[in-house]
């Protein structure tokens, strides 16, 4: 299991591909994981935003977990499994059977729709921890509909068993006060594009959807940060900011999916409802990155 000295680098949030019919492509997401883990990664996460999570089902969801499991340990990597819901027992339940089944952590979200109070969202992530499986906390205030406050951040940072947060709170803020007030355990970017600015404010690394595509240019960001060479990683971030901006110029992970079926990596791009297929304009600009 991963521990917070572990929290480090490059972390893939993988996509969940499916047949034309809709159904889960399983042989497809084998050959795609396998390859990944070939590249400089740190570890990938199964069944986050990337990975469609509220589209898949339970049974669905304990094959991606046992699959990406397998494969991790003949690469040695780690394997973070998105566990979190916007219910505490089903969020715990979950996590518990991803321990079960082999998970070196859980990515758990701030429970979303219910908009709890800052109280209600410790006791949640208390909880979790409770199971025994390290626990990554999440926050995504764009999906959730909830603010964490940075005193909550350091609660939940201070429980035993939560190891680190993924930060995708939309800027920087987060990131400095936690640096401010000394916080040591790890924070992983989650907002692609500010990546290298995170890094540079003392970021761990971070869990980046783009890195599906240009795995080694996003580990050299990491590794040339971290080897003191600041204009060299900046200029080597730069080159991929185009990149990460078409990713995201519609919602994710269909950008992304259609820019791996297009390379052969999985069978095909389609995602399931209510997200759709990407536009013909986007294919075009995605099209100079094949």
């Amino acid at each position: 299991m991963l521990k917070e000295q572990d929290l480090q680098g490059i972390y893939v949030p993988v996509v969940t591909p499916f047949l034309a019919n809709g159904e889960l492509d399983l042989a497809s997401f084998e050959l795609y994981v396998g390859k990944l883990l070939g590249d400089r990664v740190n570890g990938i996460v199964v069944n986050g935003t990337t990975g469609e999570a509220p589209t898949i089902t339970v049974e669905e969801w304990i094959s991606l977990v046992t699959s990406a499991i397998d494969l991790g340990k003949t690469k040695n990597s780690p394997v973070i499994v998105g566990t979190g819901t916007n219910d505490t027992a089903s969020s715990v339940r979950r996590t518990a059977l991803a321990g079960e089944l082999g998970a070196d952590a859980a990515l758990v979200v701030v429970p979303y729709y219910s908009k709890p109070s800052q109280e209600g969202i410790i006791e949640h992530y208390r909880q979790a921890a409770s199971t025994g499986v390290p626990i990554i906390a999440y926050e995504i205030p764009s999906r959730t509909g909830v603010r964490l406050t940075p005193d909550t951040v350091r609660s939940i940072l201070e429980l035993d068993g939560v190891i680190g947060i993924k930060d995708s709170s939309g800027g920087v803020e987060l990131m400095l006060e936690l640096s401010r007030s000394g916080s040591h355990k790890p924070v992983l970017c989650g907002e692609d594009a500010y990546f290298h600015t995170m890094l540079c404010c003392g970021a761990a690394g971070g869990i980046l959807a783009s890195a599906n595509v240009r795995t080694s240019s996003f580990a050299q960001v990491y590794e040339q940060l971290r080897q003191g060479q600041l204009e060299a990683s900046r200029q080597s971030f730069l080159t991929l900011l185009p990149l990460i901006r078409l990713l995201f110029e519609e919602p994710n992970p269909a950008p992304l999916k259609w820019l791996l079926a297009e390379q052969g990596i999985i069978a095909t791009d389609v995602v399931r409802l209510p997200l759709t297929s990407i536009s013909e304009k986007l294919q075009q600009h995605l099209a100079s990155w094949l």
